[in-house]
């Protein structure tokens, strides 16, 4: 029995080191959302347990290498247990509550995650190969870039155009698979106003590590000013309409405006040229071409270039929104 105050001392003690080891580390970035603190704390709760249990499998193990260890001139066997019931029950039992415990708080946490606001800000997420989508069905808006106002729920609905993606912005510690053909709800109530980034935690294809986009939690004035500035855009010249919709999808990533080959072809100069393709053939590139590419890019594939790299933005982009893409691109001499 003398041991027993000596191992709970070491155990004790180790609890806390590794739990403080594993805190001090970051882990996680900041929190960025009222369920962030629910999953946060429900994280913590299990660093608490795995700190114990390590301790206590170490502590115990390490004190009995110490203290019973064999001694110079001992040659006999240590003393048989055959079993000790007490024991037993302690160790199946005291499991068993902790499984309960962490049951009951999973569900009440996972209770407060999924918490229903009737006056969330509704929005639709669509994901596709490899971009995002935002509309705002209360305002009319589009847009690549999700913005929320801050303190506020927003209830996303969220359904894609090819394979499986999920949203994920680690600040609100929340992920979400979006299904082709389902709609999928997330809920999230950012209380941290800054910039993220939403990544595809779910592989998608030869681009999924460059699939990401920006997040942006601003205050309830500048989420207005930033609505009524987007519903401005859409009475705007087309040509600035264009240019804003390039820089949205992230479209020079692929196609340069210089003269230089990316992944895709050159913009410039391409207006009303004869552009050689990869089966030998040419063609004149009106705006009719244009559009086309940009809706069927597989349609006419340039030479010198792969098939099957850009994604069709037929059910991205309206019919005005293309227009626009491509009266910018015949301002690119």
């Amino acid at each position: 029995m003398k041991h027993i105050p000596i191992v709970a001392l070491i155990v004790i003690l180790g609890t806390f080191a590794v739990h403080a080891g594993l805190t001090s580390i970051g882990l996680l970035p900041a929190q960025a959302s009222v369920q962030a603190i629910e999953v946060d704390r429900l994280l913590d709760i299990h660093l608490w347990l795995i700190s114990f249990l390590f301790a206590l499998i170490v502590g115990i193990l390490s004190y009995s290498l110490v203290v019973f260890r064999r001694r110079k001139g001992e040659t006999g066997d240590g003393a048989h247990i055959e079993g000790n019931n007490t024991l037993e029950i302690f160790w199946t039992m005291i499991p068993l509550f902790v499984v309960i415990f962490l049951a009951y708080i999973g569900a009440a946490s996972l209770g407060e995650v999924r918490r229903i606001d009737p006056s969330a800000l509704q929005v639709k997420v669509i994901a596709g190969q490899w971009y995002w989508q935002y509309q705002y069905p209360e305002f009319g808006i589009t847009t690549t870039e999700l913005y929320l106002p801050v303190d506020r729920q927003v209830d996303l609905q969220m359904t894609s155009n090819d394979v499986i993606h999920s949203f994920w912005v680690p600040e609100f510690r929340l992920k979400q698979d979006i299904v082709p053909g389902q709609t999928t709800e997330l809920r999230i109530t950012p209380n941290l106003i800054g910039e993220y980034k939403v990544l595809c935690a779910e592989l998608c294809g030869t681009s999924h590590a460059y699939m990401e986009g920006r997040v942006a939690v601003v205050s309830e004035e500048d989420f207005t000013l930033w609505v009524e500035g987007q519903q401005a855009t859409s009475v705007i010249d087309p040509v600035l309409r264009g240019q804003q919709l390039v820089e949205q999808y992230g479209c020079a990533a692929c196609h340069s405006i210089d003269g230089t080959d990316k992944r895709g072809p050159t913009w410039k100069g391409v207006y009303e040229s004869e552009v050689p393709l990869n089966d030998g053939t040419s063609i004149f590139a009106d705006r009719e071409y244009l559009v086309s590419s940009i809706v069927n890019p597989n349609l006419h594939i340039v030479a010198g270039f792969s098939a099957n790299v850009m994604p069709s933005y037929a059910t991205v982009l309206d019919q005005t929104a293309v227009e626009s893409i491509a009266a910018y691109i015949e301002t690119l001499k």
